[in-house]
């Protein structure tokens, strides 16, 4: 693989595997910017640090799926972690393996929306994915301290609250700054470290275990818009690896088998607590909300088991906050670079890190923190969904006017076959953004129309140089009413 050398480009490739076509990043057919292939630069991401940096990216564990089984009991909990997963994880991880590989480089989705349906959508796109990600973040200095505030009630509110969250967030900023290797090799210790009671709890739950808890329902009583929420949010963000595409070590072959095997941990990280916790404890719905795993450890296991997993808590909110703030961060580098942001967002630390993207992602963080759980999880959702419609349309668009383009990874489904598995998740972006309140609702269609403006703007404030903008040379441009290439005409590099 070739990319470029401003972004910490893979090296070599291998041979394809299922579905591939050629491996190296030469663009797409008939893109401008045509020249040498940029000499390529050390990436940092291995397969195995990338898998537990998308672990974190979607899920970090089973903190925060409590809210499934107060609003919709244990079965409904179970069979949404069961079913979700195939209509829209799997479509989504899908998609990313072949637009991350196609696209191998930092602005991620961003450049997939651009290319498709041209620069000014793929600007919108990077606008709302880049604030859902921050809401996103926001949310882990809560869930952090609602899982230490059992033990510590000072945490509870006021100015020791407000301290913990500036620290914490200071912080993992601060690792960010250090690095992807930094970041990968935490990523992995913290997951280890915060999947390990869960495993404890399951072997100590054993002889309490009641199956028929499993099989509980009342269709009566059920908040389906917490439910849904819940289940979407703990299932998404498996496209927020693509905007670190350009740091993955052979991204032709890492990329595809990191989201798989991910996709497997992130299930059963989710179905073995909810079976251990709703089948040997009796339930109480009302009890079911962030942070009743540490109740339940403490019923089964005991103080010690309790104070493990508040601890595994706070570790796992720490690795999410990381992860996120990485994509977030380099997705604002890869739009500079492409020359969406001012120049000055593409800027790297002595360490190879997007310091003012990083800066810019920590500022959101701390200006959201104070909403709750609830507010964060519906408002993210919702922005995410417009994201992803057009992540969808894009998706289907290249593979209709760019059927020759390579792709290093291919989603193993013609064109028909695509959209045959983009309709059930279609269906429950319509669902998710049907049932949000008229609050959540007002507050992120602002949201868009900020993006709206802002893409015309930035473009006034370039023509009148106020702001330097520029593209990195070393990038394919991005053509979007070019057909595609003949198969024996030479790729553009």
């Amino acid at each position: 693989i070739q990319k470029p050398a401003q972004n910490g480009g893979p090296a070599t490739g291998a041979a394809p595997a299922m579905g591939e076509e050629g491996t190296e990043y030469r663009g797409l057919p008939g893109g401008a910017g045509a020249g040498a292939a940029p000499a390529p630069s050390p990436a940092s991401l291995s397969i195995v640090p990338l898998i537990f940096i998308i672990f974190y990216e979607v899920s970090g564990g089973p903190f925060g799926i409590e809210d499934s089984v107060g609003a919709a009991g244990p079965l409904l909990a179970i069979a949404g972690f069961l079913a979700l997963p195939v209509i829209w994880s799997v479509p989504e991880a899908l998609i990313t393996a072949e637009l991350g590989t196609m696209f191998p480089e930092n602005s991620g989705y961003v450049v997939w929306v651009a290319s498709a349906l041209g620069p000014y959508w793929g600007f919108q796109q990077g606008w709302m994915k880049w604030l859902s990600g921050v809401i996103d973040n926001a949310l882990y200095p809560v869930l952090f301290l609602d899982y230490l505030k059992s033990g510590v009630p000072a945490l509870g509110g006021g100015a020791p609250r407000t301290g913990a969250v500036l620290g914490l967030t200071a912080l993992l900023t601060l690792l960010n700054y250090r690095g992807l290797t930094v970041v990968g090799w935490a990523a992995i210790s913290l997951g280890v470290f915060s999947l390990l009671p869960f495993l404890v709890m399951g072997f100590i739950s054993i002889p309490k275990l009641r199956p028929a808890r499993w099989l509980e329902v009342d269709l009566h009583n059920v908040d389906w818009n917490l439910y849904l929420n819940t289940l979407f949010w703990n299932l998404n963000y498996w496209d927020s690896i693509s905007t670190l595409s350009g740091e993955i070590r052979n991204p032709a072959k890492t990329l595809p088998k990191a989201l798989f095997y991910a996709v497997i941990f992130v299930v059963v990280g989710y179905l073995y607590p909810l079976l251990t916790g709703t089948g040997a404890v009796p339930l109480d719905r009302e009890q079911w909300t962030d942070g009743y795993f540490a109740d339940i450890a403490k019923l089964l296991g005991g103080a010690w088991l309790m104070w493990w997993m508040q601890a595994a808590a706070a570790m796992s909110n720490m690795g999410m906050f990381v992860a996120e703030m990485s994509s977030d961060s380099y997705q604002l580098l890869g739009m500079a670079e492409r020359g969406m942001l001012p120049a000055f967002f593409a800027t790297r630390s002595r360490y190879g890190t997007p310091l003012v993207g990083i800066l810019f992602s920590a500022s959101g963080v701390l200006l959201l923190s104070t909403m709750s759980f609830q507010e964060i999880v519906a408002a993210e959702n919702f922005l995410y969904c417009f994201g992803m419609l057009l992540e969808f349309l894009s998706f289907v668009l290249l593979r209709v006017r760019r059927p020759d383009a390579p792709r290093p990874y291919r989603v193993p489904l013609g064109t028909a076959g695509c959209v045959a598995m983009l309709v059930p998740a279609t269906a429950l972006i319509v669902a998710v953004l049907a049932l949000s309140t008229l609050k959540v609702a007002l507050v992120s269609l602002g949201a868009v129309a900020v993006g709206l403006v802002l893409q015309p703007v930035l473009k006034f404030v370039e023509k009148k140089r106020w702001l330097r903008f520029s593209v990195n040379s070393d990038l394919p441009g991005i053509d979007v009413n070019h057909q595609p290439a003949a198969p024996d005409e030479p790729l553009i590099v």
